[in-house]
């Protein structure tokens, strides 16, 4: 079995599966937006994507469903919707779905990927919704379980802190600490064969004005994913998601990383913001007549992709209008990226059409990400039982809150 990409049609907002071809089939969440919508059974419009997520994740021995790492790139609404509703929270043996039907059991979080420096920038001038308050109150309880228990917890109790934060705040997290510029290559405690993940961002602030700049940009985490191809793991490809990073972001990345462009590579790319024009320049599309001006460093940062590579903008469906996200210019800039490289470019909220949307799912091959065709349908309340897999995070150098996630400002299409 090849390691596969499932991009969920979640309207403007993110949610994607990784599940690799390791034997425990571990799987790696970025985000959710479970809109309330996909729950109602009475409405045929929405995609039950919890159904879809369900379908596709292992239980436990008790049944119990997980994924291995979930991936919260920032505390936007529109990047954790649904997650107290359908992700369980708090102390493992404290979990009392195990009576409830399947398709009702909340999914158990293995380990946690998260970010306290994207938490603090987001809350500095936002109110953080429900769910992303209750996301940082679960990765506050799992670091203080992993310092009064000298970082031996198990499942349920697991987190990555994903970048150093200020004034000292994370100097003796070190086994769960991972610095911008390192590998991960464990999930959960376990080494995966054939998998790791570079942290690019967030990236830290040197002074006060460039951390203002940070904020502005919307910082999340940014990671470039990397699995083997082959069972020789001679042949390797890159998968790049960065939350709702910004232009200024993308040009700091540039200016780190143009002496060396390959750390920026990738053979299939998550738009940031849902392909907003924000990641692309600082101007205005809606209000440039056409003429806004697009970031050189920006988009040379977001230009490295590989012969045949993908871009996959997860929005609605993006229109000649003045919207952003999605933005069609931002579109059109992607799509010559994707041309020029002989790739392609997809949008969830359009796949397979518009009025009849579908996960859609890529699997790694020896020549990048292949395109699945999409399965027969199946009933709506279906949730397939998977296999009881168990699997039993840290990190090696590669190369050289407030109450209440964050409602940003949008062109009204926000489902």
């Amino acid at each position: 079995m090849a390691t596969k990409l499932t991009f969920f049609p979640v309207g403007n907002g993110d949610m994607t599966l990784i599940k690799l071809d390791d034997d425990a089939g571990t799987t790696i969440l970025v985000d959710c937006n479970i809109r309330h919508a996909a729950d109602d059974e009475d409405d045929d419009d929405t995609r039950d994507v919890a159904a879809d997520l369900r379908e596709r994740l292992n239980r436990d021995a008790d049944g119990r469903p997980y994924v291995d790492a979930f991936l919260f790139s920032h505390p936007d609404t529109d990047h954790c919707r649904g997650l107290s509703t359908h992700f369980y929270l708090g102390k493992l043996k404290s979990y009392s779905d195990d009576k409830k039907p399947n398709a009702e059991k909340r999914i158990v979080i293995r380990e946690m990927w998260s970010s306290p420096i994207v938490f603090r920038r987001a809350s500095k001038d936002h109110v953080l919704c429900e769910d992303a308050e209750a996301f940082n109150d679960e990765a506050k309880r799992r670091v203080k379980a992993n310092r009064d228990n000298d970082f031996s917890v198990g499942d349920g109790d697991r987190i990555l802190v994903l970048g150093e934060d200020e004034d000292g705040k994370t100097d003796d997290l070190d086994p769960i600490l991972v610095k911008v510029d390192e590998l991960i290559t464990k999930v959960n405690g376990t080494d995966v064969t054939g998998f790791s993940a570079r942290l690019l961002a967030p990236l830290p602030g040197a002074d006060e004005e460039m951390e203002e700049e940070l904020t502005k940009n919307s910082s999340s985490v940014i990671l470039n994913f990397e699995f083997d191809a082959d069972e020789a793991g001679e042949t390797k490809v890159r998968f790049l998601t960065g939350g709702d990073a910004e232009v200024g972001i993308w040009e700091l990345l540039w200016d780190k990383h143009k002496d060396d462009p390959s750390v920026l590579e990738y053979d299939l790319l998550q738009t940031p913001h849902h392909c907003s024009w924000h990641s692309l320049s600082r101007d205005s599309w809606s209000e440039s007549d056409g003429d806004a001006e697009v970031s050189a460093d920006a988009r040379s940062a977001l230009s490295q992709i590989r012969s045949g590579g993908k871009i996959v903008a997860s929005s609605c469906p993006i229109k000649d209008d003045d919207n952003d996200p999605p933005c069609w210019g931002a579109k059109l800039e992607y799509q010559d990226i994707a041309e020029d490289a002989d790739g392609s470019f997809h949008c969830t909220g359009e796949y397979p059409k518009e009025d009849d949307v579908a996960p859609m799912e890529f699997e790694v091959s020896d020549s990048g990400f292949e395109l699945l065709p999409i399965p027969k349908k199946k009933a709506k309340s279906s949730v397939a039982a998977g296999p009881a897999v168990l699997t039993s995070g840290i990190v090696k150098s590669w190369g050289s809150a407030s109450p209440a996630a964050v409602q940003k400002e949008g062109g009204g299409r926000y489902a």
